[in-house]
């Protein structure tokens, strides 16, 4: 290991190819130099020099001394080759390429791995002060981006803007975001502007508009940006996707003290594709779920660039992008529109349409999306669906990509080209993690981690050396192992092994087995949006996708249109007044009254719970990853509710209309004078709306759409016997009261007092009426109050039952 800023984390690799020795420089920062001139790859011999990081006065690496005697083979290096070549240890590379010849004369079958593709074994460095666990500096790895000078009594304010001192051109950057400045005592102080994105100061956001002093090892955080003081001047330090990201020991625990994930430990190279395989229950999606921090493990903790990425989640989560199995995007948007939306509700507030779709055309003309972003999401096939959802997260330009079975339910064809896509994007200059079932292409991944039944690691390192590491030939072999020895100890045969000294030794040099995590507190980090601003986004964004299903539309307008039609096939020329008394003196029920406001109650409360019952399920991947980047979870469900609830009043007021139109009414109502039909059309309204509200709770509560449909049958049904139109309900013990939950009873109530049901359908014991059905301006304005009521109390446990859908860091 070489101690100098000018070398990146993984530098170079040194391979003997069995005909001589072969320097690889692995897109360094600063470049690998030969007699002034930068390579790339380049064969050498002895006396040869190198320069890394700096052409004159970099590190200088010499290659010499002939052959070292044979030693066996299972020798091996203790160290990366670049530190044995800084110590003088030439012959041991010499003395590791005969090992090689050596073994592969041998012929066994468990064969030294291939020196030419192994690369030098990862070496992750401990977190600095900022937190520190280790002596090695923060950003300690390379040199920063650039300086910027300090003068006593200087204001340098950041921000997008060219007015800024110091112009940071990112999206995820406010025009004006914060400024630096002295106090009279000489120490530094980060001021945030209002920023939309958020200030950090070691990963913690700092309140919009407030100060905070700066201390020798505070780190900075704007946008992709990160800023630390040092004497007079100011490093910047850009995130151009040359960043390390390293798990250890993950473990995780569910009720019952079941382990699914079981210490865990990999390092991943920069700018590198590493593929995740495994049999069912091998821990995959946990894994998934805890790199990321949507279900953080219970112990052991998830370094970013040496930064621990539970603790910092509020400002790292913008760096790394997740792909789910699932779309998580409207297929009924066409691709331009699509992203629009989410640009809008991903950038900061003060961004202007220009800029984002500038940013749009440059992802769409990247992943070769721009013949196609006129057309609908759904007329694509399935690779090209995935390509827009890569396009989706590359719009903020994540230095880490996590992917969940891009390939899944792919043909062979469209499996090669996602795969090509992952290992372009990683040739681009960012990390790329991708869970998958498929191995037909693994061999164009840099690695490959093996996960075992149970949770645990079976092997990481090279793909091309996977199999020969657990004696197969094929991986259907391997994975019908897995099956068929499930208890044996795939993981202690993969730490026992010389590929785990080669590849993931080092983890366990630096840390211990298990590492409590830190005790997590709620995290509010900014929003890139207002409230206001992301609610208009997402009721547009909404509309559009309601209106582009003209099939949807159709059934809005006819739906209510039958449910109110129906009603009129019953005693169409009877009105609904109370009958005249008899001779006696006796007043008859009026059933037709009873029925049709029955009908009518019954249409709206299945109109409503209809439209809503499947809208949070089939957004639930949008919703987890929107809320994951900031989206405010009070302005999703109002924009659904106020869309939702105004498509759903329209129809109530129909079906009330159709319904009562044609009838004979009151000339006078309790509340509303002569507008007797709007009188008794609103509790329909209501009960409609507040059924839609249920529907949103049993949307929120189902685990997949198809139990959605026997919930809603269900309820519809439980809405008629709570009508009171059946049977009296008042003077029912238990039966009553219950009934005060159904949003059918109250409904029914309001219109029943205007049409004084107390008359219309007497009561069997006579002087007893039922007071929720008296025939007064105060019964109605109560049976409404409570209606209401009733919706309010169902969006508070919507917004609740949402909760549980958010990544676990934003609110364990």
């Amino acid at each position: 290991m070489l101690d100098d800023a000018r070398v990146s984390w993984r530098h170079a690799t040194l391979s003997f190819n069995g005909r001589s020795w072969v320097i690889e420089d692995h897109g360094s920062t600063n470049g690998t130099f030969t007699q002034g001139r930068r390579i790339h790859q380049l064969e050498i011999g002895s006396g040869t020099a190198l320069h890394l990081g700096n052409a004159n006065d970099g590190p200088r690496v010499t290659l010499s001394g002939a052959a070292a005697p044979a030693a066996s083979p299972q020798a091996r290096p203790q160290q990366p080759y670049a530190a044995q070549e800084a110590q003088g240890a030439a012959p041991g590379w010499v003395q590791q390429g005969q090992q090689q010849a050596q073994a592969q004369a041998q012929g066994g079958r468990q064969q030294q791995p291939s020196q030419q593709q192994r690369p030098a074994p990862y070496v992750p460095q401990q977190q600095g002060s900022g937190g520190a666990v280790g002596a090695v500096p923060m950003y300690g790895d390379r040199s920063p981006t650039t300086f910027h000078q300090f003068s006593l009594g200087r204001v340098m304010r950041i921000g997008r803007a060219l007015e800024n001192d110091l112009v940071v051109s990112d999206l995820q950057v406010s025009r004006n975001h914060a400024e630096f400045h002295s106090t009279p005592d000489g120490r530094m102080e980060i001021r945030d502007l209002g920023s939309h994105n958020g200030t950090y100061v070691n990963g913690m956001p700092i309140a919009k508009g407030a100060t905070q002093l700066l201390g020798p090892a505070d780190i900075v955080g704007v946008g992709h940006s990160t800023f630390r003081i040092v004497g007079d001047r100011l490093e910047e330090f850009v995130d151009t996707g040359e960043v390390s990201f390293s798990a250890r020991h993950l473990t995780v625990t569910v009720d019952g003290g079941k382990q699914i994930l079981k210490d865990v430990s990999f390092g991943v190279p920069e700018k590198s594709l590493i593929a995740v395989i495994g049999p069912s229950g091998s821990g995959k999606s946990t894994l998934l779920k805890a790199l990321t921090g949507y279900r953080p493990a219970d112990r052991g903790e998830v370094l970013y660039d040496n930064r621990n990425l539970y603790k910092q989640f509020a400002e790292l989560r913008q760096r790394i992008g997740l792909v789910p199995q699932d779309d998580i995007l409207h297929k009924e948007l066409t691709v331009k529109k699509a992203l629009t939306y989410a640009a809008k509700l991903r950038f900061p507030a003060d961004t202007t349409a220009a800029e984002r779709n500038a940013r749009i055309d440059e992802v769409l003309r990247e992943l070769k999306l721009d013949v196609h972003k006129d057309k609908k999401v759904t007329s694509l096939s399935g690779g090209q669906r995935k390509r827009v959802s890569v396009a989706l997260e590359l719009l903020t330009k994540p230095s880490l990509i996590f992917l969940d079975e891009p390939t899944s339910g792919l043909d062979p064809g469209m499996d090669r080209d996602v795969m090509q896509l992952l290992r372009g994007l990683a040739d681009d200059g960012r990390t790329v993690l991708v869970v998958t079932h498929s191995v037909a292409e693994l061999a164009i991944c840099d690695k490959l981690l093996v996960m075992a039944p149970g949770g645990s690691v079976a092997y990481f390192g090279p793909p091309d050396e996977a199999l020969n590491f657990f004696g197969y030939d094929t991986w259907a072999d391997v994975f019908s192992a897995f099956e068929n020895y499930r208890d044996y100890d795939w993981a202690g045969r993969w730490k026992g092994s010389q590929h785990y000294q080669m590849y993931a030794a080092d983890i366990d040099a630096v840390a211990p087995q298990s590492v409590p995590a830190p005790q997590m507190q709620a995290l509010r980090p900014p929003k890139p949006q207002g409230w206001m601003s992301q609610f208009v986004t997402l009721v547009r964004r909404y509309v559009s996708v309601i209106v582009s299903d003209k099939g949807f539309l159709a059934l809005m307008v006819i739906l209510p249109a039958v449910l109110g039609a129906v009603s009129l096939l019953i005693n169409p020329d009877s009105g609904l007044l109370p009958n005249a008394p008899n001779q006696a003196g006796v007043i008859r029920p009026n059933g037709t009254a009873t029925t049709v406001l029955l009908i009518l109650a019954v249409g709206a409360c299945f109109a409503g719970a209809a439209n809503s019952v499947r809208e949070l399920i089939k957004e639930r991947v949008i919703y987890e990853r929107e809320r994951a980047t900031g989206l405010s979870r009070s302005a999703y469900l109002m924009s659904k509710v106020f869309v939702l609830g105004l498509i759903t009043v329209l129809q109530g007021l129909m079906v009330g209309v159709i319904g009562f139109s044609s009838r004979e009414l009151p000339e006078e109502g309790l509340v509303l004078g002569g507008f007797t039909l709007l009188e008794l059309s609103i509790p329909i309204m209501g009960l409609g709306f507040t059924s839609m509200m249920f529907g949103l709770i049993i949307s929120a509560l189902v685990k997949t759409a198809e139990k959605t449909m026997p919930l809603l049958v269900m309820f519809a049904i439980i809405q008629v016997v709570f009508t009171g139109c059946l049977f009296a309900l008042h003077g029912t013990v238990g039966v009553n009261q219950f009934s005060f939950l159904m949003p059918s009873r109250w409904a029914v109530a309001a219109s029943g007092a205007t049409l004084d049901f107390n008359l219309i359908s007497p009561p069997e014991t006579p002087g007893d009426p039922d007071p929720l059905w008296e025939h007064t301006a105060g019964a109605w304005l109560m049976d409404m109050g409570a209606l209401i009521a009733l919706g309010v109390v169902c969006g508070f446990f919507v917004a609740r039952f949402l909760r549980r859908h958010e990544p676990e860091v934003m609110r364990k």
